[in-house]
């Protein structure tokens, strides 16, 4: 049974000024409301600078009022979570604590998200409660207990924290409403996608330029350009919730829709190709509303690729774009500590498809000109018994016809992929207009005089298999030591993960489970036979029915898990791809890679 907030005062006064280790004796739960707000003090930090003390405070639902239909289905439940999130974030920093002596002392931390709404452990709504997972330093002076500081943090600060966190009549019932019904429009939308034959919508009045570089807020709506669809790829979905619109509610909403197959987006310097773009590769994931992007969806599974020298690949068959390397090196089972710019581009593509992508995102910018690429004079004066590369261009059409994954690509100097294309897309001053005929008509009055290239057509990929004596987790003393070091670089065991090319990592609590979900895919999913596709599909759904929670390697049911947030089956792959460590073993020619679940498509 909890003690009483009595219980912990006393504890607190007992053991103030002591050794700061007397902090354990704090350990437990107290119940400091007798209407129904429990502390749960899960982890006592050993020392004033370490990381701070994990703690989870639970309101019993019926005290907290919060109404039934805001949580009556997961998304809905989802976004009630992001929101009260939200919600314990600002106030925790509008209560004016702060440190309150030595290392953390004093410091109430919430792990919230930025623009995008994750599934995500800082938060977790049931029927019978909600609670709320943070971390606080546990206030000293040095390394002595500040007992009262102490008292004032946890019996006085929390409690309040939680009043205006999950208490309905401290919360604004329309903001909540709107944005629990933003977000549930926007999976909506999401869920239209594949029967209207598409892979992306971006609604009519977007607003997707950013502040800045290094911002992910929109770009004031006093210096940006809403989107307009052109009207030959408008169309309509509709809404599961009204919105405000001139005249009153309305039930739809019309944009430009992205079709299945080969999209090429064109158009001058800054006049926001890539600004597109990213909109697409971030909108698989929803906004918050006044995000800018609320009206713009993704397939889930669309994969940005790029270049990215010097990244390792492990048995990975390339030879649909390299081929024929000199001294009769295979590209069938092809490894490299340090890929090239179009070897670990085509690895990356393989490595998507072979993961479950439905759709690929290019950007030029980012790509390896002699992988996109080769021209009628290059091809003139290097003959293709010399140059192993199979261009890109030569793939992009079987990528979609046999293997069913469709391609956005951006790209500012290469009328070549005209020929391809199924649409063309240019944009003027940040407007869209279809220019799909004008193109064609462009490639056949002026023939680009290519040969094709391309030896055997590309109709599948190798799977392989993750062999699980190549994960070790461990450093030093510890079994599982793994950290998030930044939103691109985990550290796995003695190993560094470089994620700086997985472009779609949105936040550092995703790169966080994604290094626990290795672990875990390794201990429990690598059975020798499991190809990769295989496990990371029963991470996916180990996360459904269990919950993030369980990515704790030292997690037990009722405690705090740590700050975890849910990656995508695609960006785990890509971790695992780049451990350095990794071993694979390909599958017998027979077994292949499947292409898309076509529910994706």
């Amino acid at each position: 049974m909890p003690g009483s907030a009595d219980a912990l005062r006393n504890i607190l006064r007992r053991i103030d000024g002591r050794g700061y280790k007397a902090y354990r004796d704090i350990r437990g739960s107290f119940d400091l409301d007798p209407e129904g707000l429990t502390l749960h003090i899960d982890h006592v930090q050993g020392d004033p600078f370490a990381a701070p003390s994990k703690l989870r405070l639970r309101m019993a639902r019926d005290v907290s009022g919060i109404p039934e239909d805001l949580d009556v289905t997961p998304v809905r439940r989802l976004a009630l979570a992001d929101l009260l999130v939200r919600h314990a974030a600002e106030a925790a920093q509008s209560s004016g604590s702060g440190r309150q002596g030595s290392g953390k002392s004093g410091v109430v931390w919430i792990d919230v998200g930025g623009q995008e709404v994750l599934e995500r452990t800082a938060c977790v709504v049931t029927d019978e409660f909600v609670e709320l997972r943070l971390q606080a330093g546990l206030p000293a002076a040095g390394r002595r207990v500040l007992g009262r500081e102490a008292e004032a943090l946890l019996c006085e600060e929390l409690p309040k924290l939680a009043e205006r966190t999950f208490r309905w009549e401290n919360l604004d019932a329309n903001e909540a409403y709107r944005f629990v019904e933003c977000i549930e429009n926007q999976e909506h939308l999401r869920d239209q996608l594949s029967d209207a034959g598409l892979i992306a919508f971006i609604g009519d009045g977007s607003i997707l330029p950013r502040a800045s570089g290094a911002s992910d807020l929109p770009l004031p709506a006093s210096d940006a350009v809403p989107f307009v669809s052109p009207p030959s790829l408008r169309v309509t979905l509709a809404l599961k919730n009204p919105v405000d619109g001139p005249g009153g509610d309305r039930h739809e909403i019309r944009g430009m829709g992205i079709r299945t197959g080969v999209t090429l987006v064109v158009g001058g310097g800054y006049h926001g190709k890539s600004t597109l773009l990213q909109a697409i590769e971030r909108c698989i994931h929803p906004h918050i509303p006044g995000d800018g992007r609320e009206g713009v969806v993704s397939n889930r599974q669309l994969a940005k690729i790029r270049a990215e020298d010097g990244r390792r690949v492990e048995q990975v068959d390339i030879s649909a774009f390299i081929d024929n390397l000199p001294r009769g090196r295979s590209t069938r089972n092809f490894s490299s500590d340090d890929a090239s710019g179009s070897t670990s581009q085509a690895a990356n593509i393989v490595e998507a498809v072979e993961a479950g992508a439905s759709g690929l995102l290019l950007d030029e910018d980012t790509c390896s000109t002699n992988f996109m690429l080769r021209d009628a004079r290059m091809q003139a004066l290097v003959h293709k018994q010399y140059e192993p590369i199979t261009p890109f261009l030569e793939r992009v059409r079987e990528l979609h016809d046999e293997l069913g994954v469709s391609t956005v690509l951006v790209m500012g100097g290469c009328g070549d992929y005209f020929e391809v294309a199924d649409t063309v897309i240019t944009l003027r001053e940040y407007l869209p207009e279809e220019t799909t005929e004008e193109a064609q008509k462009i490639a056949s009055s002026l023939p680009s005089g290519r040969r094709s290239e391309a030896g055997s057509r590309f109709e599948s990929v190798t799977a392989r298999i993750p062999q699980a004596r190549s994960f070790d987790a461990s450093r030093g003393r510890k079994d599982v030591k793994i950290d998030a070091k930044t939103l691109d670089l985990i550290l796995y065991g003695r190993d560094a993960i470089d994620l700086r090319c997985v472009e779609q990592i949105v936040d550092v609590s995703q790169t966080r489970a994604i290094g626990h979900a290795i672990h875990l895919a390794a201990a429990r999913f690598m059975d020798g036979q499991a190809t990769l596709r295989e496990v990371v599909d029963a991470l996916e759904e180990f996360f459904d029915a269990e919950g993030l929670d369980a990515l704790d390697p030292f997690h037990r049911p009722g405690r705090h898990p740590g700050n975890y947030a849910r990656p995508r089956g695609l960006e785990i792959a890509a971790a695992i791809n780049r451990l350095r460590s990794v071993r694979m073993k390909q599958v017998s020619s027979e077994a292949r890679a499947p292409g898309p679940d076509p529910a994706d498509r």
